[in-house]
């Protein structure tokens, strides 16, 4: 058999919160502020939202590894934050998760657009969170309500190892029956989401300012001033450029102009 470049895209896989719902992805980063609490540790919601993308043990295990927060804890608790410590946060996280996720469950606008016109290309649409499979059920099943539904998701504790790793990307190759995973975009608002995609070897692109980095809800984004956007955008560009997205957007309602750009790069032979 003869090997043959991709010619146009097969999939696309999206993360949920501050992707395709949760505009500013506060759904995950507030409950962690409100875990510690419970413990008596006062975190920050900009120190919260500093390991988003990964799966939540890990979220809440790189938090307690920042010496900041470690001495917070110390000082309540009386000792250094053990796995086991970082097991009860969690243990702590999920319900309360679970209890506030329908807060911050509407689409991000152009989503529905954007993944209709997808399906109307021949596009399959995959997906992955670093919610555990519980929490990500709930999202699912809200985006549903509101119209989005995708071909497939992957949770974070349904892989070996979450993000960065290219585990769950590559569960959803499987899944889709895609033939080859640079005929895959993988479009995110965290750095670990993005190496995940670069490391599957798919196209990537990062969303500057639906989701984490930005941390504004849809209202607030929109009140910006252009000099304002312009400032908070480019420190985000920055910082997401050690990850290595193919493209950098504002929001998924600028994706549909990537996905022909990409469509041509493979068209000419390109791989990401």
């Amino acid at each position: 058999m003869q090997y043959h470049t991709p010619d146009r895209l097969q999939a696309a896989i999206f993360d949920w919160a501050g992707t395709l719902v949760d505009f500013g992805s506060f759904a995950p980063t507030q409950i962690f502020v409100e875990a510690f609490a419970e413990i008596g540790v006062a975190i920050s919601l900009e120190e919260a939202r500093g390991p988003m993308g990964m799966g939540k043990w890990e979220h809440i295990r790189t938090l307690c590894d920042d010496p900041a927060i470690a001495a917070r804890f110390e000082a309540a608790c009386g000792h250094a934050p053990s796995d086991a410590d970082v097991t009860a946060l969690y243990e702590r996280f999920m319900p309360l998760q679970i209890d506030k996720i329908g807060a911050h469950s509407a689409l991000i606008p152009g989503a529905l657009e954007v993944i209709n016109g997808l399906r109307d290309k021949g596009i399959k649409i995959g997906s992955c969170s670093g919610y555990p499979r519980e929490v990500l059920e709930q999202v699912v099943a809200r985006g549903k309500g509101n119209g989005l539904v995708v071909d497939h998701v992957v949770a974070t504790d349904e892989v070996p190892k979450g993000r960065p790793s290219p585990a769950q990307s590559l569960a959803n190759v499987i899944a889709l029956g895609i033939t080859d995973v640079a005929a895959c975009v993988k479009v995110d608002d965290t750095a670990p989401g993005l190496l995940e995609g670069r490391s599957a070897g798919m196209w990537t692109v990062a969303l500057t300012c639906s989701g984490n980095a930005m941390g504004l809800d849809h209202a607030a984004f929109m009140a910006l001033s252009e000099a304002e956007l312009n400032e908070r955008r480019s420190a985000i560009e920055a910082q997401f450029a050690p990850s290595g997205p193919h493209f950098m957007i504002d929001t998924i309602a600028q994706l549909s102009e990537v996905i022909s750009e990409i469509e041509a790069r493979l068209a000419r032979g390109e791989r990401p």
